[in-house]
């Protein structure tokens, strides 16, 4: 057992980490930057290091600095929460070089996962579906024009070192091509230092369905349904739910019991996601995500599992808690991202928060680093919290959340809460009639922007 855990990264994540670890009696190590010395997550853990300045590469991205904290601090494993290093093969494998345990995948998984050509191509070998496309990297314009005939138009051509909605460009037709293949090459340059790029099939009319998995790293492996996260800014999830509200049961099984399958194949460790697109009753494969997803806890909601606990126990060497046949889904759960942005814009809106109150009551769950007075730094995501509801069906679900983002109180900065009321007015969100376009032409006619 873990007597001490190093938590590497900050914010409503690091205290989600130091909850878990407080609950199952363990020690907790909080790391920051000189900007975070009066963070909450600071306030919560049991000891604390700062590890540098305010900008994250070298503080909350600095691997030595954060080897150094495990060392002064005797912590034995370190989990690293999302973004930052969490997806980092480099570091998981110095970590273990540390004689550390890495509190999720193992560096190849990870290493694999993360260049999406080869994730793609390892996911079609374990029997995933996945959307037609280009087999590997496109080397030039000419191949691309190929392939989009081929395939047949629209097309999205894609960074393989992508994320975050970067280097992805859509060509709707063969004109379009070469404006979107070179747009894409030099933003995966500009943004990860890799200019090469893939191409795959555009679906006009997509779903954003993503499966949680989970495995002991022993050839054991479960899925804990679908959260359907199709309500997007450009490539940014805002809205996110379980189950899905536009998944069968039987699809549910199927193509859970193929990804539970495909992870145990590879002796996967911890939590994961395998995302898809979702159309006319088909799923293809679009990445997968080495790591707690932000929108864990509405999984954690409807099947009444600590998902954090669980990624400690199978580090630990432990087996999962639970099996295939134990996870039942109870009801629905809503998660929507409140950020400090400024509306219509979305411009980043960092500053001090005057007055802050978290909504309570029957189903509703409020994971946030704030409090009165605490400055929010211009320096990392504008995400400040998330709020989680859950009910018995789905119309139960949206009436609490409307009733929680009415007792939601922060001021001193703007947020994106009004975006959720206008959106919670909306028949199509009630009626779960969306996708992954729906959003961004929603605010292009509301907000006039997207």
């Amino acid at each position: 057992m873990f007597d001490k855990i190093l938590i590497a990264n900050r914010g409503e994540i690091a205290l989600r980490v130091i909850r878990a670890c407080r609950e199952m009696g363990i020690q907790s190590v909080a790391v920051h930057s000189t900007a975070d010395a009066d963070a909450m997550h600071v306030r919560m853990a049991d000891e604390s290091v700062c590890i540098g300045p305010p900008s994250g590469t070298q503080s909350y991205l600095s691997i030595p600095a954060i080897i150094s904290a495990c060392e002064i601090t005797g912590a034995q494993a370190i989990h690293p929460g999302y973004g930052f290093l969490s997806e980092n093969a480099n570091f998981v494998q110095i970590v273990e070089d540390h004689g550390l345990t890495f509190i999720g995948p193992t560096a190849e998984h990870i290493r694999v996962m993360g260049d999406k050509i080869t994730a793609k191509d390892t996911m079609k070998d374990l029997g995933v579906p996945c959307v037609p496309g280009s087999d590997g990297g496109v080397p030039d314009l000419e191949t691309a024009k190929k392939i989009g005939e081929d395939i047949g138009y629209p097309v999205i051509i894609k960074a393989t070192a992508g994320g975050g909605g970067r280097g992805m460009k859509v060509a709707k037709t063969a004109a379009d091509m070469e404006q979107a293949f070179m747009t894409a090459r030099a933003e995966g340059k500009a943004a990860f230092g890799n200019d090469e790029v893939y191409i795959e099939k555009y679906l006009t009319t997509p779903r954003h369905i993503e499966i949680q998995v989970f495995g002991d790293g022993k050839g054991k492996a479960v899925h804990l349904g679908e959260r359907d996260c199709s309500l997007q800014r450009r490539h940014q999830k805002v809205f996110e739910e379980a189950p899905g509200p536009c998944i069968t049961p039987e699809e549910r099984a199927r193509i859970g019991k193929t990804c539970a399958e495909a992870v145990a194949k590879i002796n996967y460790i911890g939590a994961g996601t395998i995302e898809f697109l979702y159309e006319n009753g088909e799923f293809y494969f679009i990445e997968m995500n080495t790591r707690l997803q932000v929108e864990h806890p509405v999984t954690e909601s409807i099947f009444g599992v600590d998902l954090v606990r669980e990624q400690i126990r199978v580090a630990e060497g432990l087996p999962m808690s639970f099996s295939q046949d134990d996870l039942e889904i109870n009801g629905h759960s809503i998660e929507v991202r409140i950020n400090a942005e400024k509306l219509p814009n979305f411009a980043p809106c960092p500053g001090r928060i005057t007055q802050y109150h978290a909504p309570g009551g029957l189903g509703v769950r409020m994971d946030s680093a704030l409090y009165d007075g605490y400055s929010i730094p211009p320096y990392y995501d504008s995400l400040i919290g998330k709020l989680i509801v859950h009910g018995r069906d789905r119309p139960e679900a949206l009436a609490r959340l409307s009733r929680a983002l009415g007792e939601l109180i922060v001021d001193g900065v703007d947020t994106t809460v009004p975006l959720f009321h206008a959106l919670l007015e909306e028949k199509d969100i009630h009626t779960g009639e969306y996708n992954i376009h729906w959003l961004e032409h929603w605010l292009e006619t509301n907000l006039g922007n997207a």
